[in-house]
């Protein structure tokens, strides 16, 4: 069976894969922030809503909009076998997030007695982003998972990685047949 060094990527290799993950996360996740504070600021200024209440509304409808980016586009490429439980998995990380946003907020506002427009939005700010990376490893931990390595046997018995040994012998041979009919 033949190995290569591109089935074991380096340390290098992986840096570089999780930093562009890394990007798109941020790109998604700065649609939901945008998504969140325009929510929040109309709550608090147009309807008047309590900062709690504003914080909880405007985070979950930046949940809605966040999975829609991170199933579609970031991690499209995920194992999307059980959708039940990713979007389960999805709710209950998101909800961890929002505790912990809202939990920022709530010290901020009750006990350290911070509560204009402008600390509140600084508050919002601060748990943002401890959630957000609270998010970053949940989410591709346990939610959207990689995709398992091929070790499953096809109808004669041969394994994935098998397989592609033969595919690469039978790309040689072809190429070796075509140079010598030239």
């Amino acid at each position: 069976m033949a190995t290569t060094a591109a089935s074991s990527p380096s340390l290098s290799q992986k840096l570089r894969g999780l930093s562009g993950e890394v990007v798109k996360f941020g790109l998604v996740g700065l649609s939901g922030v945008v998504v969140n504070f325009a929510v929040f600021w109309v709550c608090i200024n147009g309807l008047h809503l309590a900062s709690l209440r504003s914080n909880i509304a405007a985070t979950l409808i930046a949940i809605a909009t966040n999975y829609l980016g991170y199933r579609y586009w970031l991690y499209r490429d995920r194992d999307a076998a059980s959708r039940k439980r990713e979007i389960t998995l999805f709710l209950v990380y998101s909800g961890i997030g929002m505790l912990i946003e809202t939990g920022v907020l709530g010290f901020s506002v009750y006990v350290l007695g911070l509560d204009s427009h402008y600390e509140q939005l600084g508050a919002k700010v601060a748990g943002l982003a401890i959630a957000t990376v609270f998010r970053f490893f949940s989410y591709r931990t346990w939610v959207f998972k990689a995709e398992p390595e091929p070790a499953a046997q096809d109808a004669s018995g041969a394994s994935g990685q098998e397989l592609a040994a033969q595919a690469e012998l039978m790309l040689a041979a072809e190429q070796i047949r075509y140079a010598k009919a030239e």
